[in-house]
């Protein structure tokens, strides 16, 4: 499996998770399987963002797009997103 990881901070979570939402066809288009939001618990608008995608090319060509930097501007981003491709290499369980 395939991952974007994003760390990023926004001016306001809830107009921001608005847009997320918003823009999940595009996401889907692109490769995206879904995946998870966090928080800090510091900040609420500070975010990390896990996406399964379905491969890395896919995840990383979504993530170096101009929509994404302009939706990502919209959206109230307000740091340099710091971004992760990932293969998951197994499952832990205890």
């Amino acid at each position: 499996m395939a991952y974007l990881l994003v760390k990023h901070t926004v001016e306001d979570f809830s107009k921001w998770k608005l847009g997320f939402d918003d823009h999940e066809s595009t996401r889907k288009e692109n490769g995206s399987k879904g995946g998870m939001l966090f928080r800090t618990s510091e900040d609420p608008n500070s975010l990390v963002i896990l996406l399964e995608w379905d491969n890395i090319e896919n995840a990383r060509k979504f993530s170096e797009s101009d929509e994404l930097k302009k939706k990502m501007e919209e959206l109230g981003v307000i740091t340099k997103p710091d971004i992760f491709f990932l293969d998951k290499i197994e499952d832990v369980s205890f």
